[in-house]
This record gives C-alpha cells, structure tokens and sequence, in this order.
C-alpha cells in the first residue's frame, strides 16, 4: 500500500496539510487494519485558541493526525536545525515571516510549487519560489493618545523622527521581529541611509527604554509614560474587546491608526506564513482537486476572500 502526503495551506491559523493515502486498489481488510496512522507534524510560534480549532477541523474532515508543538520562533529554529534530517517537523508556522526567512536562510524548509495556493495567496503574500505562503495578516501602526496627537501629525512613519515627538514614543525591542520586518521594509522603500537616520531619530524621540511587548507599550501611553506607541492592530483591539474595565478603558483612552512610509504609498503589513521543511516525508507537495474546498474553507475562515 502506498502513501502520498497532500498539504494545503489554510489561513489565520493552519496552513494544513492533508496526509491522504492513495492507492489504485481497494486493500484488503487486514491491510487496511495494518495501515500506520496517518500524522503531519506541524512546529508552530503561535498558542491561539482559534489554531486549536482549525486543527479539530482538519483531523475531522481529513482523518489525519495533527502532532503540534508549540515555541517560540528561535527555539523552533533551534531545535530544528539539532535535529537535522532527523526532524519529525513538516510544516512550520511562524507569527511573522522575517522568521520563516530564517528557516530558509539555514536550509529547512523547501519550494512547494501548487496552481491552487498561488490562485488563493496573492503573489505580495508568499515567498520566493514558494518557500512559504501567507496565512494571516497584521497591520503595525501607531497607538496614541488623542488628547495629544491629531491622526494628521502622525499620518506617515517619517513624522515621528520630527523634534515635536522628542520623549513621546514607547516600542518594543529592536530586536523583535515585527519591528524588523518595518525595518526591513523601509529599507527596501527608503534605502538603507534614509532608514538608518529614521531609526536614530526614533531612539533619540523615545520616552524610556525598550520594555515589554506590545500590550505593555500602549498601557504605557494610557498611564502617561509616553503618548505614541508603535504596536500591531490586534494588540490594542483586544484590549477594547477584553472582559477587563481596566483593558477597555486603556483602549478607550487611546487611539489607532496605520501610518503610511510617505503620502499615498500604503501601511505595513506583518504576515503570518506557513513553510513546508526540507525534512517533510513526502516531496510530491502539491495540492489535489479533491482537496480545494478544504483549502478554500479554511481560507475564507482566514478572511482571505
């Protein structure tokens, strides 16, 4: 009896795989019984709830198993790369794909090439040669507080190297990668000079020392440490959508917008993506047409439509 290993992506959340078995010839019952159950092994950075339920979703209509681990995304890369050839990973699903890169750049995750996954993920969102595919997306912008800022003063990302912001930004680390990944994209638009002197104008207009993740960054503003925060969206949305008064009220003392790199040239995305590793059991990773309206589902679930 032979197997074939069918991976889909699925966004927000699962970019799945489908490990189907495919035989010409109906097995008999004792083949069928002796049959090895079917696991995809998936290392993920992400620990949501609604990940869990895509994962019951695919195990039930797929008849797979779903071995997760869940890690940060540099001791995913870690671990992979002591395991080597060794690694029972197959899929592996970063918050943001300046990690992914990471995991290409050390030789552990492969091309999939997949007529459906390119109709379903536009090109801006999945990887050279197909080393990965977006599965969610982010927007990072600005938190601020209203009684300080009109949105017009702090419309693009260059407006917070003006002297007027000296002392008034809280961020994270320079280090984490979302704020890498901004980085990475002011270079890319700006040059590397224009964006080294943005960032030296950002350290020079800090408020404190880089503490915290995001969520701390804007109860900083709301408690007058400083009055703009460079943040995702979701952050500050689910602090308006918490079952904490405290929560709501910092939402509610605070304001979101997305800045643009210059006028008219559109916000920063963060991606979430999904990359198939050098060391997945099966290399025939294409998708079948049997296997699209999952794909799709799982997609739309995503948002992506």
């Amino acid at each position: 009896m032979t197997y074939r290993t069918r991976i889909v992506a699925g966004l927000s959340l699962l970019v799945g795989a489908v490990a189907a078995c495919s035989n010409p010839s109906e097995p008999a019952e004792s083949e069928a019984a002796a049959a090895p159950e079917r696991v995809l092994t998936l290392y993920s950075s992400r620990h949501y709830d609604s990940d869990k339920a895509l994962y019951a979703m695919f195990e039930e209509e797929t008849g797979a198993k779903l071995a997760v681990r869940e890690a940060g995304a540099s001791q995913l890369l870690e671990t992979m790369k002591a395991e080597g050839d060794q690694s029972p990973a197959d899929i592996v699903l970063a918050a943001d794909v300046g990690s992914l890169w990471r995991f290409r750049d050390a030789g552990l995750t492969q091309a999939l090439e997949s007529d459906t996954l390119e109709t379903l993920v536009p090109a801006n969102y999945r990887g050279a040669a197909g080393h990965w595919y977006g599965v969610a997306r982010r927007m990072r912008g600005i938190a601020y507080d209203p009684s300080r800022w009109d949105a017009e003063q702090l419309a693009t990302w260059p407006t917070l190297a003006a002297e007027d912001k000296a002392g008034e930004i809280c961020v994270r680390s320079s280090s984490n990668i979302y704020n890498l990944s901004l980085m990475g994209e002011k270079i890319n638009r700006l040059g590397t000079e224009d964006a080294q002197d943005w960032a030296t104008a950002i350290v020079a207009n800090m408020a404190r020392n880089p503490q915290g993740g995001d969520t701390d960054q804007i109860r900083a503003i709301a408690a007058g440490e400083c009055s703009i925060a460079i943040v995702n969206h979701y952050y500050w949305v689910r602090l308006g959508a918490s079952d904490s008064e405290a929560d709501q009220n910092v939402a509610a003392s605070t304001s979101f917008l997305f800045p643009e790199f210059v006028e008219g040239s559109g916000s920063h995305v963060n991606i979430t993506g999904a990359a198939i590793t050098t060391s997945a059991e099966d290399t025939a990773l294409d998708v079948y047409g049997e296997n699209q309206a999952e794909a799709q589902r799982l997609f739309d679930l995503a948002g992506w439509n």
